[in-house]
């Protein structure tokens, strides 16, 4: 008698359409999710490699002795923990002394050059929301300083400030008669003024441009009913539009802040390596330290000095404009 195996076949189980469904739905919620970051990748590396390494490598070079001795290998260079530190701080040491006086000429050239910006781009925002001929031409007429390069506008300023035939001296000394004679005005006090001048120039267009774009989400009700309730132009600008663009104004005062404390490109091209006591700046101060003077580990905790400020600046700022707007609201 012959038997016949037969071969038993496995039972497929049928997974029910729902499931195939949500599998795929799973996978498409992963690609969403994991593509923005997959895009993000490149500029996250490029960030890494622009300003991460180079910090940290900033940071570990401001606890050695690397002085001039030390450039062609600058690992060899002795540790001096906190020393760098201890003589950048000390206000009785040449050193501390002088990091000292920059950082109030700094403090001082920030404050004025924001208010002033501010106070400038504000106004000319405010003045140009008013429908008059003429007004996209003035309009791109102000953006002009802050669409030049750097460079550029600070050498013709480096020009216009010259003693024996600038533009300003002339003006002021040929024309208008208003000095008894011509004054220097890249050496001596008088830099302080040349500065903040171009930085103001310089940086007001800005500010102009922030505040414009904020002042159009005002809605023109507004003013048209306090207009009505008999309202003058002042108090409009007191009980609307500075109340209105508070949120602009505080990101716009944190921005103009760095930007101007860390502003390196206007004094160095404006007096060169070597800035006058009256204009010397943080961040010029610390070029002399490290590329004049070749003290690369003192001017490295110079500016770790300068990152530890900013970062302790920023967060009371923040802090402080968070509980005004909770409280305002």
């Amino acid at each position: 008698m012959t038997t016949t195996a037969r071969a038993e076949r496995p039972a497929v189980r049928k997974s029910p359409p729902g499931a195939a469904r949500g599998s795929r739905r799973r996978t498409g919620r992963i690609h969403r999710v994991g593509l923005p970051y997959l895009l993000l990748l490149p500029a996250l590396l490029l960030e890494l490699l622009v300003h991460l390494v180079p910090m940290v490598i900033g940071i570990v070079m401001s606890f050695k002795e690397l002085t001039q001795f030390y450039i062609r290998d600058w690992g060899a260079a002795p540790w001096s923990a906190l020393d760098n530190y201890k003589v950048s701080v000390d206000s009785d040491a040449p050193v501390g002394e002088a990091l000292l006086h920059s950082f109030l000429v700094t403090v001082a050239f920030t404050l004025l050059s924001v208010g002033l910006c501010w106070l400038v781009g504000t106004a000319a925002a405010v003045f140009m929301q008013d429908t008059f001929r003429g007004r996209g031409l003035l309009r791109a007429l102000f953006l002009v300083p802050y669409a030049l390069p750097v460079y550029a506008a600070v050498i013709t300023w480096v020009f216009m400030f010259q003693h024996d035939n600038g533009l300003v001296n002339h003006v002021l000394h040929d024309q208008l008669g208003l000095t008894d004679k011509p004054s220097f005005w890249l050496i001596g006090d008088n830099s302080f003024i040349a500065l903040l001048t171009v930085s103001v120039w310089k940086g007001w267009p800005f500010a102009f441009l922030i505040v414009m774009a904020g002042l159009q989400n005002i809605p023109r009700e507004l003013y048209e009913a306090a207009a009505l309730d008999g309202a003058g132009i002042w108090q409009q600008i007191r009980r609307i539009t500075l109340p209105s663009l508070r949120p602009v104004n505080q990101v716009l005062v944190l921005v103009l802040f760095l930007w101007t404390f860390n502003d390196f490109n206007t004094p160095f091209v404006l007096f060169g390596r070597t800035a006058p006591e009256a204009a010397d700046l943080v961040s010029v101060h610390i070029y002399q330290a490290s590329f004049v003077t070749w003290n690369f580990g003192t001017g490295s905790a110079m500016s770790v000095l300068l990152l530890l400020f900013l970062l302790l600046v920023t967060g009371g700022y923040l802090v402080l404009t968070s509980r005004g707007r909770r409280s305002a609201s």
